[in-house]
C-alpha cells in the first residue's frame, strides 16, 4: 500500500513540473502564461517561440506523463493503481502545486501516460490526433475528438474496467480543461496551426 501511494503522490509531483515555463525561461522567451492563450503547453510555446522550443515542451510534457506509468508498470501493480498514477501525473500537469496550481491542458502530458499504458495506445490515440492536426490545422479539436475516442481505445487493446474508467474520468476533465476552446471552435473563432510557425 505504501509503494501505490509513494507511486501516485510521486507521478504528481513530476506531472507538477511545467516543461513550457522551464523551457521558454531556459530559451530567454516571454512566459506562456502571460501571451497567446496564456496557457503553459506545446501548442502555446508554438506560438511564442516557434517549433524547437515547442518540441522541447512537447517532449517534456510526454515524458512526465509516461515515466511514472511505465515505472509503476514494470513494478507490477493492478490496473487500479496503474490508472491512477497516469491521472495523478495528468492532474499534476493541469493543477501544479510548484506554479500556484495554474498549468496547462493536458494533453501531451496524457498522451505520455497513455504511452506508459501500452504502445499501442498511446500510437493508436496519437495517430487519431496526428490525422486530424494535419487535415484540418485545429490543434484542439484533434485533441478533443482523440481524447473522446481514447476510453475506446483503452477498451479496444487492455479491455481492463479499472483503465477504461479513469481514462473516461480524464477525458472528461479534459474536455472541461478545452471549455474555452469548445466555445472558440463552435462561433468559429479558434486558432489554427501554421506552417510558418
Amino acid at each position: 500500500m505504501i509503494t501505490e501511494i509513494l507511486l501516485v503522490a510521486a507521478a504528481y509531483l513530476l506531472g507538477s513540473i511545467s516543461s513550457a515555463i522551464i523551457v521558454c525561461r531556459l530559451m530567454g522567451l516571454p512566459d506562456p502564461r502571460t501571451l497567446g492563450s496564456n496557457n503553459p503547453g506545446a501548442t502555446n510555446v508554438l506560438r511564442i517561440g516557434g517549433k524547437k522550443a515547442a518540441a522541447i515542451t512537447l517532449f517534456g510534457d510526454g515524458l512526465k506523463g509516461f515515466i511514472p506509468v511505465f515505472i509503476a508498470l514494470k513494478l507490477g501493480v493492478s490496473p487500479l493503481v496503474l490508472g491512477l498514477t497516469g491521472l495523478a501525473a495528468f492532474l499534476g500537469h493541469l493543477y501544479p502545486i510548484f506554479f500556484g496550481f495554474k498549468g496547462g491542458k493536458g494533453v501531451a502530458t496524457l498522451l505520455g501516460v497513455q504511452f506508459g499504458f501500452s504502445w499501442m495506445i498511446g500510437a493508436a490515440i496519437a495517430g487519431i490526433w496526428l490525422i486530424i492536426a494535419y487535415g484540418l490545422k485545429i490543434s484542439s479539436l484533434a485533441a478533443l475528438i482523440a481524447m473522446a475516442l481514447a476510453p475506446l481505445v483503452v477498451w479496444y487493446f487492455s479491455r481492463e474496467p479499472a483503465l477504461i474508467t479513469i481514462q473516461a474520468i480524464i477525458s472528461i476533465i479534459l474536455f472541461w480543461r478545452h471549455r474555452t476552446n469548445i466555445r472558440d471552435l463552435l462561433s468559429g473563432t479558434e486558432g489554427k496551426l501554421t506552417n510558418s510557425e
